[in-house]
């Protein structure tokens, strides 16, 4: 079984699973597949909006999807979220994208 079957199947079961959710993405997002792996992201932020990896990985596949717009409006959501959660290196790293990307 590959792994987007797997997450899936994972998913099926128990929807709000948070690593499944963001793993399904992730595989998504590595396969080129941008506008499911930007769903998949959506909907993992929605049940969980403090899951700060979440942001940071969105913001870079709508980098890879040309939407730059998007991009940094995930990542300032994502710099407010790692504030809340305390993960300055998180906060640090999106901080650092936002600024590359103007």
């Amino acid at each position: 079984m590959d792994r987007i079957a797997a997450l899936s199947e994972i998913l099926a079961q128990a929807p709000n699973d948070t690593f499944a959710r963001y793993g399904l993405a992730m595989e998504y997002s590595k396969q080129g597949d941008f506008d499911r792996a930007l769903a998949e992201f959506s909907t993992l932020l929605k049940t969980n909006p403090d899951y700060t990896p979440g942001y940071f990985m969105a913001a870079q596949t709508l980098v890879k999807a040309d939407k730059t717009e998007e991009a940094k409006s995930m990542l300032t959501n994502g710099i407010a979220s790692a504030r809340r959660t305390g993960n300055l290196h998180a906060q640090s790293e999106m901080e650092a994208m936002l600024a590359e990307l103007g």
